[in-house]
């Protein structure tokens, strides 16, 4: 029996943004048991939560797909840590917790309490690889649309790997239809774990820019509210300097799926990405495994 917690990140409105499965009581379970589970939620991202191993860290996360274990996934981290908090497992040390992960240690800043908490990460330094010329031309026919190749599409690890392209506007982001078997092959072959598409609103829109991203390969055909998908945007869009000046913006993602997920982005003056939103409790209960 063991605690069992889902929490919609990126959003203060229930069954919204991005659902995450947390089993907050996971040690005995072992890896094969752990991605069964995964499979089982069929979520996007399912967290197990263990004691840490290593000094300063405040406990352990492994993060499971309906198919496979990511080393690091953003809103995953920022679910777990809201479900932590609210269950009152761990406290934050100068508004700072530390998970450890397979990707190693990540800060995850704690501001607020309850409803109005807000949950920054700060993302693992990312690689930046150019997406090779041919590899861009599959790249537009398995997304059914133009990227922009002044800026051109790069592959960005930060743990998950996420092939990251602008295209010319927020419309045409939503617009894409992707083939999802195409690109489940697309992803396999380029060693990434998705694909994520972003473009700009207008200028008086609210949020900066709108985002999409799809993973197929890991049996996610589009992730709602994606944490690592929007760092890695960050990370493209300072690779190129087009980060807006204030180094700071909000994206929207979701509205496709009927989830509309906020996410804020910002850029530390040491370069460091922070990755960030709320998150609410949508169900807890009892695991039998």
């Amino acid at each position: 029996m063991r605690a069992y917690t889902v929490v919609d990140a990126f959003s203060a409105e229930p069954f919204k943004g991005n659902p995450v499965a947390v089993i907050l009581d996971a040690q005995g379970l072992d890896t094969a048991q752990m991605q069964a589970i995964a499979n089982w939620t069929n979520l996007s991202e399912t967290t197990f939560v263990l004691p840490a191993t290593q000094a300063g860290a405040d406990y352990t996360l492994r993060i499971f797909t309906p198919l496979s274990e990511l080393p690091f996934a953003g809103h995953p981290t920022l679910g777990s840590a809201h479900a932590l908090l609210s269950a009152g497992r761990v406290q934050p040390r100068d508004g700072v917790l530390v998970q450890e992960c397979a990707k190693g240690l990540v800060r995850i800043a704690i501001e607020g309490e309850g409803p109005e908490r807000l949950v920054h990460l700060e993302l693992p330094e990312p690689r930046i690889t150019p997406l090779a010329p041919a590899e861009i031309d599959a790249l537009e026919s398995v997304l059914g649309g133009e990227v922009d190749r002044a800026h051109p599409p790069a592959i960005v690890d930060v743990g998950a790997v996420w092939v990251v392209a602008r295209v010319a506007h927020a419309e045409t982001v939503l617009a894409l239809t992707p083939d999802f078997a195409r690109m489940a092959t697309f992803e396999r072959r380029v060693g990434a774990t998705g694909v994520t598409v972003f473009g700009a609103h207008a200028p008086d829109a609210t949020a900066e820019i709108e985002v999409r991203s799809f993973a197929p390969s890991c049996g996610i055909a589009e992730d709602p509210v994606c944490g690592s998908g929007n760092g890695s945007v960050a990370a493209f869009r300072q690779h190129y300097d087009l980060l807006p000046e204030s180094l700071r913006y909000l994206a929207t993602q979701g509205g496709c799926v009927g989830r509309d997920g906020r996410i804020l982005l910002g850029v530390t003056p040491a370069g460091t990405i922070q990755v960030g939103g709320q998150c609410v409790t949508c169900a807890e209960g009892t695991l039998h495994a």
